[in-house]
């Protein structure tokens, strides 16, 4: 599928759904986190969740649906009821995965619906506070010259993603040391085993303000007011490599739109209050709200580019 074919699937599906009068606001909404708890999709998911039962005056819960690479959770809403009762977090690894799990037993496009993009967080460069690479330009020099190792979380998560971006751009061949998680993958960099992460920025930040770890650049359009030193991918030479690991939340394709047009709007309220707005981005995430057919754009943006980067660095499922 195109990218013109997938705005139109995904915009389809947000504007589509049963009329309100068929099906009344339920009284409870589970909020699906494909993901740990603890994690910061389930924190936002749980941040935000609680002000949407608040404003429709109803109970949502959180529930933890983690393994398959985010498609068990994924699944669940995909073939689970659509009335209103189910939602789903949704991040950049359920984009890749429409090209790394291209069998999977449920439709990612037709069979979810957008209903509102949340947030995003940053992807930030990092190496140890040891390297000789001291900037970004010394990185994209020296990967040129020579294979480093980088390390992520694991085959096709944003860090991972984020590096074969980078090779794309920078015409290097980074070697991927792909590890269970982030943590291990930090400690490994700290200790030198690595030459450099483009992690998540929770995960690495606390080291970088710890001063075991040196921040290059963030892979962003504007720089982060918690590192404002740290200069962004654009200002550093390299404007093509914008990286957000993003949250945001679909639901089954046949909910009503009336329903899904309330979610949206009151989570996009949500994100806007200045409370909700100060803890999103204690987390390292910024504020991004977006709803229908926006959401639906920049989704099918996601999946193309992804879709292009997977295949152009032969990356697999892991």
């Amino acid at each position: 599928m195109n990218r013109r074919d997938l705005i139109a699937a995904l915009a389809a599906s947000a504007a589509t759904g049963v009329p309100l009068a068929a099906q009344a606001q339920p009284s409870t909404i589970k909020y699906v986190v494909p993901f740990p708890p603890g994690g910061l999709t389930d924190v936002m998911a749980r941040i935000a969740g609680q002000k949407l039962g608040d404003a429709l005056k109803v109970s949502v819960v959180v529930e933890n649906k983690p393994g398959g690479n985010a498609q068990i959770g994924a699944e669940t809403v995909a073939k689970g009821p659509a009335d209103g009762s189910q939602i789903l977090a949704v991040t950049l690894t359920h984009a890749a995965n429409v090209t790394l799990f291209p069998h999977a037993p449920y439709d990612f496009v037709r069979d979810l619906r957008p209903v509102a993009l949340l947030a995003g967080s940053p992807m930030l460069v990092v190496v140890p506070e040891t390297s000789p690479v001291k900037t970004f330009a010394d990185l994209v020099a020296l990967s040129r010259q020579k294979t480093l190792n980088a390390g992520s979380s694991g085959n096709g998560t944003p860090p991972h993603l984020t590096m074969a971006l980078f090779n794309d751009i920078n015409g290097s061949r980074m070697t991927h040391v792909p590890y269970k998680g982030g943590a291990p993958s930090m400690t490994d960099l700290i200790g030198g085993q690595l030459d450099v992460i483009f992690s998540n920025y929770p995960e690495s930040i606390a080291h970088v303000k710890g001063g075991r770890l040196r921040a290059l650049a963030l892979c962003s359009a504007a720089r982060h007011a918690q590192v404002p030193d740290v200069p962004t991918t654009a200002e550093a030479g390299m404007p093509g490599l914008l990286v957000e690991s993003w949250t945001a939340a679909m639901a089954p394709a046949r909910t009503p739109d009336a329903l899904v047009e309330r979610y949206a709007r009151e989570l996009i309220k949500a994100l806007y209050s200045p409370e909700i707005e100060e803890r999103a981005k204690a987390l390292g995430f910024r504020p991004s709200p977006m709803g229908g057919e926006a959401f639906a754009a920049f989704l099918a943006d996601e999946i193309a580019r992804w879709g292009r980067i997977i295949k152009a660095a032969n990356i697999a499922a892991g």
